[in-house]
């Protein structure tokens, strides 16, 4: 049952056929910002951080409910279209 209603569900494509769930994300930021970067080393360091970018620059950090931090290469406001 639970397989169905997940269908349904709408995803996101965060670039190079990776996809996450839109309902999971809480927020998309740029990678800018010291907090920012201070909360990307913190992800790293517990083993909460999903890089996507595929080695290119990461241009949107996107936060999800599950405490996971996604590097996406994709601009915010491309990733803001898409939801």
């Amino acid at each position: 049952m639970k397989r169905e209603r997940r269908r349904d569900k709408k995803v996101v494509n965060l670039g190079f056929e990776n996809l996450v769930f839109a309902e999971r994300i809480v927020a998309i930021v740029t990678p800018d910002s010291a907090p920012v970067k201070r909360l990307i080393s913190e992800a790293k360091r517990r083993g909460k951080l999903v890089d996507v970018t595929n080695g290119r620059k990461t241009r949107a950090v996107i936060i999800t409910d599950s405490d996971y931090i996604i590097l996406s290469s994709v601009q915010p406001e491309s990733l803001k279209g898409r939801l």
